[in-house]
């Protein structure tokens, strides 16, 4: 999916200057210049589409998903470091990971796009219901993604454990903690790979300091990761002041 927005230049400058008088009621006079030039970022978002079972704030490295409740979706904090495993985790595709350009020249043009993202297995291996502690809320059928679970009036909850994918929706918004489940979760699938330029690394120890899971140490002469600790986010090769280091896609 890919949306795009344009823009006049000339409407552009006169939002600029609006905000300047928002900050400065004395700037009357001022007259901003939009400068030609193009800006490309990354985000992360979680759609209305999720399901609450939560496997993504589970699996997040740096803890930057903040829960959902039967009453809104999880929310990707402001301390996400774009490492995309959530996106890879979440059984129904909720988590988007999406590309911003902004593009200024006779026009401003802004485009946002919806990365592809592979997907980790995800299995159900015993899924249960404990019949002493479910009160047929029924809530479990409300957020099952594959309609796996039935609740007759004042009946313990049925689940189909063929249709049961094992996202542990049902788990995760259950009030009395009835469901029990057991599941199969494959690896994250490295998608990028970090480059490391030993020759231009100054060992000025900013990677190793920003870092946000202790994979990468600059020592006296050569900068080295732990690839099984990695999470291949985006810190160090942004914060990198030589471009040493750099993040790129692999074929898959």
């Amino acid at each position: 999916m890919e949306i795009i927005f344009k823009k006049k230049k000339e409407a552009l400058k006169n939002q600029v200057a609006l905000k300047s008088l928002d900050l400065d009621e004395k700037q009357e006079d001022f007259h901003p210049e939009i400068m030609a030039g193009s800006l490309e970022d990354k985000f992360i978002t979680i759609s209305p589409e999720c399901v609450r079972c939560n496997l993504c704030a589970v699996e997040c490295p740096v803890d930057a998903i903040q829960e959902a409740t039967t009453n809104r979706p999880a929310r990707i904090l402001d301390n996400c470091v774009k490492c995309e495993i959530c996106a890879q985790t979440c059984p129904v595709g909720a988590v988007h990971v999406m590309e911003s350009t902004s593009q200024v020249d006779e026009d401003v043009e802004f485009r946002i796009q919806d990365l592809k993202t592979p997907h980790r297995k995800l299995r159900m291996k015993e899924i249960m219901v404990d019949p002493a502690k479910c009160k047929s809320h029924a809530i479990c059928a409300q957020f099952c993604p594959t309609g796996a679970i039935t609740v007759e009036d004042g009946e313990v909850a049925i689940i189909d454990k063929k249709a049961c994918v094992g996202c542990g929706a049902c788990v995760s918004v259950c009030p009395e903690k009835a469901i029990n489940l057991e599941r199969e979760l494959g690896p994250v699938i490295k998608t990028r790979e970090l480059l490391i330029d030993q020759d231009t690394c100054v060992q000025c120890q900013v990677c190793e300091e920003n870092c946000p899971v202790d994979a990468i140490k600059a020592g006296a002469d050569l900068v080295t990761l732990d690839e099984d600790k990695c999470i291949l986010c985006e810190v160090c090769s942004t914060k990198c002041p030589v471009g040493a280091l750099k993040l790129r896609e692999v074929a898959r």
